[in-house]
């Protein structure tokens, strides 16, 4: 069998549930780590077994032996990265956001082109086998016509002014955070099931915590500091806030991002409207689609692949009632991207027929998080098309 050598660059809570899934997939072989330091690096190797660890990402990509990059960083370091990888060579899956800006997303989609990488952005929520099932009913149009998408993302981790993370400070995360960090995932999974792209939208944002306390300790995502000290710092990205969307074709929707709402978790939800039935699904109940009817009852469809249809059968792993969740989708994302590398590696030059998310579908991300942020400032409707 084949095995395709794999780097890792990061090593915080990306950089593990890439690991913990990698190693989930047959013909891959994680052979590298690099850090912001060689101590970190080899802490992780140390914990997981990985051969090579680096204290710089310049030192890894000169590596021949490595084939493929994983950029498991914070947001402001994805740019220079990606660069750097596509330039050395690399196939590339990158996290998400692929870049501060639009325009430095632009240059990574014009790099691509010419150097002929395998490419791929951590959308992963494409990849769950009910998400694939909703995309396969409106595309067989099951449902009728789409006409209204509603839904959201809201989580509470960051509910109280004492809590912190480097994904509060522009520099490091760029000049949007709920919006970038969890409102591009809705879009990218609405624009997948729909089949169409956001082409405009009429944002309002808020800002719950204009100040909050950053312990004087590092603080990682997630992660609570119970006591010691702090200092009180500015916060100018937004907590929360709620965007109306058009799509092509003259389908509308809206959409609510939150990172302090009390109780929700990791409540990514969509409900299409259509003509015939409504689907609705939560990533937290994320086994079953539920299918609304007006002169009939209700349904839910549930994880099984004895009766989903053909393309989200492939994504559901076990029998029905075995349940699946999180860690099987993101699994399933790379199952798809290291498929597309193995292609390439025996020259096959026809691709399959790819699910994850590419470069240039990061791109189109990133001008929706641009257009966002300059639809708040100015309050009025902006294109999409305005950022290329």
């Amino acid at each position: 069998m084949e095995t395709i050598k794999v780097g890792i660059i990061g090593t915080g809570f990306s950089a593990n549930f890439h690991i913990e899934s990698l190693r989930r997939i047959p013909g891959v072989e994680i052979v590298a780590i690099a850090g912001s330091t060689q101590e970190k690096a080899k802490c992780v190797a140390n914990i997981y077994g990985i051969p090579l660890a680096y204290g710089s990402y310049e030192e890894m990509l000169s590596n021949p032996l490595i084939e493929v990059i994983h950029n498991c960083t914070p947001n402001f370091l994805h740019f220079d990265i990606n660069k750097s990888a596509i330039l050395a060579g690399k196939d590339l899956m990158s996290e998400k956001p692929l870049a501060m800006n639009s325009s430095e997303s632009a240059e990574l989609v014009a790099l691509v082109e010419k150097n002929e990488i395998i490419n791929g952005v951590c959308f992963n929520y494409r990849h769950f086998p009910m998400v694939m099932q909703a995309k396969q009913m409106v595309q067989d149009t099951i449902c009728g016509q789409v006409h209204l998408v509603t839904g959201g993302y809201l989580q509470d981790w960051l509910l109280y002014d004492t809590d912190y993370s480097w994904r509060l400070e522009p520099g490091k995360s760029g000049p949007s955070r709920a919006i970038a960090d969890i409102g591009s995932h809705w879009c990218d999974t609405l624009q997948f099931v729909l089949g169409k792209q956001i082409i405009e939208v009429f944002a309002d944002l808020k800002t719950i915590h204009p100040t909050r306390k950053k312990p004087i300790t590092s603080s990682t995502t997630y992660a609570k500091d119970e006591d010691g000290e702090y200092e009180v710092i500015d916060v100018s990205t937004e907590d929360c806030g709620s965007v109306l969307v058009h799509f092509e074709d003259g389908i509308s929707g809206v959409f609510t991002v939150s990172q302090v709402s009390a109780g929700r978790k990791n409540k990514l939800h969509f409900e299409i409207s259509a003509c015939e039935s409504s689907l609705y699904w939560d990533q937290e109940n994320s086994n079953r689609l539920w299918e609304g009817k007006r002169n009939r009852p209700n349904i839910e469809i549930l994880r099984d692949p004895a009766l989903l249809l053909p393309q989200a059968a492939e994504l559901a792993h076990f029998p029905g009632g075995h349940q699946e969740g999180w860690p099987d989708g993101f699994k399933n994302l790379l199952i798809d991207f290291y498929n597309e590398v193995k292609r390439k590696r025996r020259q096959q030059h026809i691709k399959g027929n790819l699910i994850f998310a590419s470069i240039a579908d990061g791109h189109q991300i990133m001008k929706i998080i641009d257009a966002v942020l300059e639809s708040h400032r100015t309050k009025t409707w902006v294109k999409i098309d305005n950022f290329d």
